[in-house]
């Protein structure tokens, strides 16, 4: 993976980047040097764009390149790009900026999900730009698990049987401890399990493996729960910018009733107020949901399938139904975007 110089010609190293993308309000995990690593290990390429001035990264964004059925690329700046929208003479610096270091891939489009609360300022903001509404990739709506408050104020804010089952865990002996390396067969096996249970797409073996590697012990924690020396499940939760994610998790079949994933929910949250995060992202619910909150705060037991099953588990650990901007794209080639579009539709999606 290359660097792309910023519009000033300055060539920003990892270190630099990961030091602009920590300290800003909207820093990602996505937007870090070891997530593009990580992608790049697996089909996609990348670059990174930031303009800068005496020697201070102003704004930026990292983009994944995949190649298209047709020879173009789709050129992706996940929960990006890191830019203050408010700022007319910036962003338009930055998108400039991003079609040239674009343009060597032959992009059909530049698809964006900044990690902003959905707003109809931002709305029109955006579609000044030339963005258009777009298919997501990530989740656009989630629950976020507020940390600054203390987690006397976490365990407050869950539901009386999300705590009872937090403290039953323990009282039926289940222990959670950090995982290693050693632990990734049980992982993979846990992880097979819950796709082929739950009806869950899963990342191959070794895309687990590289994600173990590459982020270090501040930035991610990979949790276990055993039972007598069996395990029961896991999650890996990481730590960016003063906030952190639940990202993935995998579980057995045997010993639910011991409540292991309430357990390791709860250790993740401590771990994550422990990394001094103000906020626990559980990733990933109904979109529904989040563009009305309040039909679904509590009549849902007739949604089936999707992430119904998962927003049963999520909902009970308290926090703050938010729903993102999601995605928008800047059609570069009028031609790709529309080719682009077809071969969406021939794979079955909208």
């Amino acid at each position: 993976m290359n660097s792309t110089a910023g519009a000033t010609g300055f060539e920003i190293a990892e270190k630099d980047w990961d030091a602009f993308v920590a300290a800003h309000p909207d820093g990602h995990l996505l937007q870090t040097s070891q997530w593009a690593t990580l992608k790049c290990q697996f089909g996609w390429q990348a670059e990174r764009v930031a303009l800068v001035e005496n020697s201070c990264v102003l704004a930026g964004a990292q983009v994944l390149f995949h190649r298209l059925p047709w020879g173009q690329t789709l050129a992706y700046v996940p929960k990006g790009p890191l830019v203050d929208w408010r700022n007319p003479r910036l962003v338009q610096s930055l998108l400039d900026a991003l079609r040239e270091a674009c343009a060597p891939y032959r992009p059909a489009l530049l698809k964006i999900e900044p990690d902003l609360p959905d707003t109809p300022l931002l709305d029109l903001i955006l579609t000044s730009y030339g963005f258009e509404r777009g298919h997501p990739v990530q989740p656009r709506s989630t629950i976020l698990v507020p940390l600054d408050g203390g987690l006397d104020a976490v365990l407050a804010g869950m539901k009386q049987k999300w705590r009872y089952n937090v403290r039953l865990a323990d009282r039926k002996d289940v222990t959670v401890r950090a995982m290693t390396s050693a632990d990734l067969p049980a992982w993979h096996a846990m992880n097979a399990e819950t796709g082929q249970r739950d009806d869950f797409a899963v990342h191959a073996s070794a895309y687990y493996e590289s994600a173990f590697e590459l982020f270090s012990p501040n930035q991610s924690q990979w949790l276990l729960t055993e039972f007598q020396g069996r395990p029961l499940a896991a999650i890996a939760v990481f730590a960016v910018a003063g906030k952190s994610w639940y990202m993935w998790g995998a579980s057995s079949n045997v010993e639910r009733q011991r409540m292991p994933n309430h357990a390791l929910q709860w250790a993740a949250m401590q771990w994550a107020e422990q990394q001094g995060c103000h906020s626990y992202d559980l990733w990933g619910i109904p979109d529904e949901v989040g563009a009305n909150p309040m039909r679904y705060a509590s009549d849902f037991a007739e949604q089936q399938g999707g992430l119904w099953g998962v927003y049963r588990f999520k909902q009970g650990f308290g926090g703050q139904i938010v729903r993102y901007t999601g995605a928008w794209d800047l059609r570069l080639s009028p031609a790709g975007y529309r080719a682009y579009h077809l071969a969406r539709r021939l794979r079955g999606g909208r």
